[in-house]
């Protein structure tokens, strides 16, 4: 539901009820935006209902202030609902400066509320965002509710008392606007003005300033006699499962999962990683869990990250490895090494838009290819996908579950929008997660010098996991072809065949041990699937949604399990006429889906950076069903 825009004469304490909104902050990358925007989701969590969030950073470290591509975005859509997506377009755009509304202002709703900074219009600012003339003067915003704030000078009044420089002063004007927009929906300031005052507990004169500056914006919406302009709007609690709930970010749930894994495995945790964007929060939620015997190991570079993480797990730790499609790429030749030499290993793919450095902090479904088909070799790797931030916990938990009992790496691929997205989760019963004890052959097994150290397990097809040292069964292990029998090194053409075969059929073994492909919403055969995997999952659940509201035969089929697929995938798939598959990419899984059951599939494909619209997705159910002459 669209926030309604009062424009009757009614007083400013007047609320009125909306089902959900979309706000979206965006100023330069030194205005606090992530931050107003954070804290503006914290308020909401607070107040009961769903939400989900967009962090829209910039690609440069630090570009030019004032300048288009410097502008930093958040945005939240938040609801008493359930909410999958953080929204189509803003009902409410916050701009903060001319770049900001250049960037922003086409996303807009018509109709929407534009609450502008004109002390930030500056002559020189609208110069360096490329406007000839200034936006303000002329109609071109006469199609928004578009409300005029010297933010700047309000702020600077604010929190002259403290004696702050107007440098210093001015960075508080985040902390002003999210007074305002906190008053707009009803929100209590109590626990922002606490987390100011912890965060600056060294600082108290900045945290005084900030708390001041919040407090102002606050009170200007509860002053101004702007009713027609400054609505209030209420939107219940949501109605959720009894149970506790935390803010999550896609990193946060992914690290609390791997650590779980570790656990249900009963095994130490290494992380080699190399900092790169939009993989690096991993690495930073790793390295403060170090009391679940976590390590956590900066390299100097990818290659030697992941080789650390291979050492981990030869030395009977579980390996983990995390980076974004460039960094996957240059890790290559060591997952082959993984490969052959039978060893547990989680690579975590936060994908991000190619080719090479591509887009750093743009999301893309860009490394499916390079997860299924990526290394040198036929060399076969599990790979499984998260569909959101949530959901990041429990797939983590599954790839450790594979990677320990198959002793195979495998790869799960998140985003750039899953990694910094954060939505509210139901923290797990632990008491009901299973585990999945890893074992090892030992000496006190009864083993002796003619123990067969390659002897396979006949379900899995695996070899026995060895401690290096474990007296009487040392083993040779590297990259170069094994014979099957003795693990000695082999160039026997049958030998290479069998020893290829046998990696082969490992991996498709494990599609006897994950879920059964299911139908998430729709009916189970008919004129049309919308099949998806990652996080193309909240626009395509949204859209099929409200088709089928409107009496369209339409299903959602979401797949996590990519290699292999599920054993019943096939024929699930070929009991409908159609098959859409939208993914932020040129049409990798199409391909896949292609290769392995001959399909003709319909491409919806999008690599702009930005996660799919609702829209999107509707209108391609619509021409698909248009096409055949369904409705």
């Amino acid at each position: 539901m669209n926030v309604p825009v009062n424009k009757g004469a009614e007083t400013a304490k007047h609320f009125e009820e909306a089902e959900e909104v979309v706000i979206r902050f965006a100023g330069d990358s030194g205005d606090g935006m992530q931050l107003t925007g954070s804290q503006f989701t914290a308020s909401a969590a607070l107040a009961g209902n769903d939400f989900a969030t967009f962090p829209d950073f910039p690609a440069e470290i630090r570009a030019p202030t004032g300048t288009t591509f410097g502008v930093s975005a958040f945005q939240i859509n938040f609801g008493s609902g359930e909410i999958l997506t953080a929204g189509d377009q803003p009902d409410v755009l916050v701009v903060m400066n001319p770049a900001a509304l250049m960037v922003n202002l086409k996303d807009l709703r018509e109709g929407g509320i534009l609450v502008i900074d004109t002390g930030a219009f500056t002559k020189r600012n609208l110069q360096k965002a490329g406007y000839d003339e200034n936006p303000l003067d002329g109609d071109s915003l006469a199609r928004y509710h578009h409300i005029e704030l010297d933010i700047s000078s309000h702020t600077l009044e604010a929190v002259k008392e403290f004696g702050l420089s107007n440098k210093e002063a001015i960075r508080s004007k985040n902390m002003w606007t999210l007074g305002l927009m906190l008053w707009m929906f009803g929100r209590p300031r109590q626990q922002i003005i606490d987390w100011l005052n912890d965060k600056f507990a060294s600082k108290p004169d900045i945290a005084a300033a900030n708390v001041a500056a919040l407090n102002a914006g606050h009170a200007f919406g509860e002053t101004a006699e702007m009713s027609a302009d400054l609505k209030r709007y209420h939107i219940a609690e949501a109605k959720t499962e009894p149970g506790t709930y935390s803010t999550v970010t896609g990193a946060q749930a992914l690290a609390w999962g791997l650590v779980a894994g570790s656990q249900l495995a009963d095994l130490p945790l290494f992380l080699g990683s190399y900092p790169i964007t939009p993989a690096s929060p991993l690495l930073h939620q790793l390295a403060a869990l170090k009391e679940f015997e976590v390590t956590s190991f900066q390299a100097e570079d990818e290659i030697a990250a992941i080789g650390a993480a291979i050492g981990a797990s030869y030395a009977g730790s579980l390996g983990i490895t995390s980076s974004s499609g460039p960094g996957i790429a240059l890790k290559g030749e060591a997952m082959g090494l993984a490969i052959s030499a039978e060893l547990p290993l989680v690579i975590v793919n936060a994908q991000r838009g190619g080719p090479s450095t591509g887009l750093p902090t743009k999301t893309e479904q860009s490394d499916l290819y390079q997860a299924i088909y990526g290394r040198n070799g036929d060399a076969p790797m599990p790979v499984i996908s998260s569909r959101g931030p949530g959901d990041c916990f429990y797939v983590a938990i599954e790839a450790v579950r594979l990677a320990v009992k198959y002793m195979t790496p495998v790869m799960l691929l998140t985003d750039g929008y899953i990694t910094n997205a954060a939505e509210p989760w139901k923290l797990p019963d632990a008491t009901k997660l299973r585990s999945f004890p890893a074992t090892f052959a030992t000496e006190a097994d009864g083993m002796d010098e003619n123990f067969d150290k390659f002897a396979r397990d006949p379900e899995t097809l695996t070899k026995p996991w060895v401690k290096p040292g474990t007296k009487g069964l040392e083993y040779r292990a590297g990259g170069l072809e094994k014979s099957f029998e003795t693990g000695h090194i082999s160039y026997d053409p049958d030998n290479h065949q069998k020893m290829t075969d046998t990696r082969f059929d490992k991996v498709a073994a494990i599609a006897k041990d994950i879920p059964q492909q299911k139908v998430y919403l729709g009916e189970d055969t008919g004129p049309l699937a919308v099949v998806g995997w990652g996080s193309t999952f909240g626009p395509i659940d949204k859209a099929v949604k409200q088709a089928i509201k409107e009496g369209k035969k339409v299903s959602h089929i979401h797949l996590r399990h990519l290699n292999p697929f599920p054993e019943n995938l096939g024929k699930l798939l070929a009991d409908f006429d159609k098959i859409l598959v939208p993914e932020m990419n040129m049409g990798q899984l199409s391909t896949v889906l292609r290769d392995r059951f001959l399909l003709d599939v319909i491409q919806l494909n999008k690599v702009t950076g930005q996660p799919f619209k609702i829209v999107e997705i509707h209108g391609a159910i619509d021409q698909a069903l248009s096409a055949k002459g369904e409705k």
